[in-house]
């Protein structure tokens, strides 16, 4: 795929949980306007319900800066938002299943957590391969691979499919991600804690379009 077919450079991943009593939808706002270009509502700890009125929520603010929103594991509230796809990993379901039950999706997102993964048929069936994680984090601690500037050049080598690093991403490591070979850095904590988002966000993105 190339880069018309996945234009996006910097993917925050959010929560409530993850802003710290902040507002959820205000600092993915203030991360937009700093450079941010696509943005996942990931929420594992919640029901449907609550989960989709979260997605709305986001949905009504996105429209006005006309940004994707992917969906976390729940096909239910990607498909009743009208998001515009959705991220699995190896527990979820399955991308192929994704693609047969919901051929509406523009964006389907699946982390690799091995090397092998990448010749497997759900690998096939992705639009873009979550590199997760790049480096270790608390944020997402049931993980298998720490992958490092060395598995990411490892993949590049091995898949032509867009590759976004996730995984303690920050402004001191986005650079050397990119010209590693990630098309995109996916952020959590560096934005999402930040006590100015738009700005950290701008910093990161300035680190990308650097190593591009």
């Amino acid at each position: 795929m190339d880069r018309s077919a996945f234009p996006f450079r910097l993917y925050l991943v959010i929560s409530e949980a993850t802003c710290h009593g902040k507002d959820f939808v205000a600092v993915c706002e203030a991360a937009i306007q700093g450079g941010v270009d696509l943005v996942q509502l990931r929420e594992k700890d919640i029901d449907t319900p609550e989960f989709l009125i979260k997605a709305f929520r986001l949905q009504e603010m996105l429209a006005r800066y006309d940004v994707p929103l992917i969906i976390n594991d729940n096909l239910e509230v990607a498909k009743q938002s009208s998001a515009y796809g959705i991220h699995v990993g190896n527990n979820d379901l399955p991308p192929i299943k994704i693609r047969s039950g919901w051929e509406a999706c523009k964006l389907l997102g699946y982390s690799v957590e091995y090397k092998k993964q990448v010749f497997n048929q759900q690998t096939v069936a992705a639009d873009y391969l979550g590199i997760s994680p790049v480096f270790k984090t608390l944020t997402k601690q049931d993980t298998v691979t720490e992958w490092g500037l060395k598995g990411i050049r490892d993949l590049r080598l091995a898949t032509d499919k867009p590759l976004v690093a996730i995984g303690n991403m920050n402004v001191s490591n986005a650079y050397e991600v990119i010209k590693a070979g990630a098309n995109c850095i996916a952020v959590v904590s560096a934005i999402c804690r930040a006590a100015n988002p738009a700005e950290a966000a701008y910093e990161i993105r300035n680190q990308i379009e650097k190593a591009v």
